[in-house]
């Protein structure tokens, strides 16, 4: 048999939770043909990157061998466009990412609604998003969307969810899809439908609808309305998810966290009595400063749900979610009324005259101070970190500090400083998954997907392109210290084969037939360097500073399809110039190489 490259002496991993073991892989025409205690035969297996591929033997001893992993939750919708490679996450491992989150896609609307939907709520710079879309839009339905994503040099492999909001934009209007007293009509209606059916058809692992509301939209027409999805009423959705049911498909949807008849309705819709079970992934299980009990209930819901005859799961960031921004150019602000408000004014002079006034100065603190109801922030200013300021005196210190240092509210301490200094002001604090313990708790739950990255959006706020790497460093050395809370089997399993069995996407395992997209890490660098700060510049934005991660001598090698991706600490020539990946439809497999009898078989 002969290989185009061969992965030798590597702990392997099969994305199946069984145990691993040190094996040898050959890979032939993007599949896995050869999975062997012994050598296999280099002979006919250059060592020499050609310029168009990467044939090669890599030493893999005393390295993890594991599938490549999953991103089940970002919003690459636009970002792709331009810049297909998404090589932020390929060179974390990452091999398969799903778009369609939160409502949002890009397969109905035209740019300037994309940029209304995407830009304030994702903090996609607006003007970015317009231009993206209008530029690359060559298609009219699913089936030309996923051509054209095919079309384009694709780094790792995409999955989709449509979204509502896409959807219900592009039948009614912008403006009429975000008023309180318009519904679709019969024939508005009928063409959502129509769309789903069109978007399953072409292989989407489903709809993403929204009802959280602070979800604000951007633009002039309807600046500041929520997204579409969340004005949609009872009737609307349940003929949507009806279709999804029918099909075994996914709902991904965001509860309005403030109203607890909507979040148990979310969870309820699941249950398949007397109908099929509404496969529901739920935005999102997370151990909130704001609400320390709230993570109590949500592992035994999910459990009780599904024992009932649901199928439901939460999604979750698996590490600490730490987030930046500049000046009050945050999202969490949107959860109340002062913030909101502030958010909403675009004009700089305008918004600086706002946070001057004593009136909304004292909204704001009264906004601060409430401690009652559901939220997300903690609002806490003494847990909020100043990174940078022209005013260098300030630097290290929380805005509550600041504020005792001068004798005032930490509001007042905090405005004044965005008044004098605006973006380049820059400052951080943990909102959740700040317990170790917790997390360890979470990451086990059979109820909890492990996911959620915002990969693609939130571009100056927060970086977790390989929040994989850090759960499984997290699993490491707990089982180094002698207090294992799971097997780094199971923890590649709950990042891989678990999450591509579920959506039903032909990823995440590594077996003989398997799609070979590989993940090559050295486990003695996971390491502190996965949570060091880092930035790039986004040169299809405009060159845009983002934040990033930089761990690269964690990952040593990223395969998709058999071809090499990342190698020794960088992206090779393939990256942006040739597709590697594919767009993966769901409940279809791609075609494997048949193993030839008497050939190596798959060895436990």
């Amino acid at each position: 048999m002969t290989f185009d490259t061969i992965i030798r002496n590597g702990r392997w991993f099969d994305g199946t939770g069984a145990p691993s073991a040190v094996r040898t892989i050959g890979i032939r025409d993007g599949h896995v043909v050869a999975i062997s205690p012994d050598d296999l035969d280099d002979t006919d297996c250059p060592r020499v990157i050609d310029a168009t591929d990467c044939p090669r033997v890599i030493d893999a001893t005393g390295k993890w061998v594991m599938p490549g992993m999953l991103d089940i939750h970002t919003h690459y919708d636009v970002e792709v466009l331009g810049g297909p490679s998404l090589s932020e996450s390929l060179r974390h491992g990452v091999t398969t990412v799903m778009l369609g989150s939160c409502s949002l896609s890009t397969v109905h609307v035209g740019g300037v609604d994309a940029g209304d939907l995407f830009g304030r709520v994702e903090a996609i710079p607006r003007q970015h998003v317009i231009a993206a879309v209008d530029a690359n839009k060559t298609w009219t339905n699913c089936d030309e969307y996923v051509a054209a994503l095919e079309a384009l040099p694709l780094g790792p492999n995409l999955a989709a969810f449509i979204g509502h909001s896409d959807m219900r934009t592009a039948v009614m209007g912008l403006d009429r899809a975000t008023r309180k007293d318009q519904r679709p009509t019969r024939a508005e209606q009928a063409r959502m439908e129509q769309m789903l059916k069109e978007a399953l058809s072409a292989g989407f692992v489903g709809m993403s609808s929204q009802q959280l509301l602070f979800d604000k939209i951007d633009g002039d027409t309807c600046r500041s309305r929520t997204l579409p999805s969340t004005y949609a009423k009872p009737r609307e959705l349940r003929r949507l998810k009806s279709l999804l049911r029918r099909t075994g498909r996914v709902l991904q949807s965001g509860p309005d966290i403030q109203n607890p008849i909507n979040l148990a309705s979310q969870v309820a819709q699941s249950l398949g009595i007397f109908r099929n079970p509404l496969k529901t992934s739920l935005l999102s299980a997370a151990d909130i400063k704001a609400n320390p009990y709230a993570i109590l209930m949500m592992g035994p819901l999910a459990r009780i749900t599904n024992a009932l005859g649901g199928n439901f799961r939460w999604q979750h960031l698996p590490v600490p979610f730490e987030v930046y921004a500049d000046g009050i150019d945050l999202v969490v602000f949107e959860e109340f009324g002062s913030g909101a408000a502030a958010l909403h004014l675009r004009d700089e002079v305008e918004r600086n005259a706002l946070l001057r006034d004593e009136d909304y100065r004292r909204r704001f603190r009264k906004d601060y101070e409430n401690k009652f109801g559901v939220r997300v922030w903690h609002r806490d200013f003494f847990d909020a970190e100043i990174v940078a300021c022209p005013d260098d005196s300030v630097i290290g210190k929380s805005f509550g500090q600041v504020g005792v240092d001068r004798g005032i509210h930490p509001v007042d301490a905090f405005l004044d400083l965005v008044l004098d200094h605006g973006t380049a002001l820059r400052w951080r604090t943990t909102i959740s998954n700040h317990r170790p313990e917790v997390l360890k708790k979470l990451a086990r739950d059979p109820g909890i997907q492990l996911g959620f990255s915002d990969a693609g959006a939130h571009l100056r706020n927060m970086a977790f392109y390989n929040m994989g790497l850090r759960l499984l460093r997290h699993v490491r050395d707990a089982e180094q210290a002698g207090t294992p809370f799971m097997s780094i089997e199971q923890a590649v399993h709950r990042l891989t084969g678990e999450l591509a069995d579920w959506y039903r996407l032909d990823a995440g395992h590594l077996r003989i037939g398997d799609r070979a997209d590989v993940v090559v890490l050295d486990p003695q660098r996971l390491d502190g360097s996965l949570d060091e700060y880092a930035e790039d510049t986004v040169e299809h934005y405009g060159g845009l500073s983002r934040m990033v991660n930089r761990n690269d001598d964690t990952v040593t090698a990223v395969l998709v399809a058999g071809r090499a991706v990342y190698l020794d600490g960088r992206l090779t020539d393939l990256v942006g110039a040739t597709r590697t990946g594919r767009f993966l439809r769901a409940a279809h497999r791609s075609p494997a190489q048949p193993t030839q009898k008497g050939e190596l078989t798959s060895v436990s």
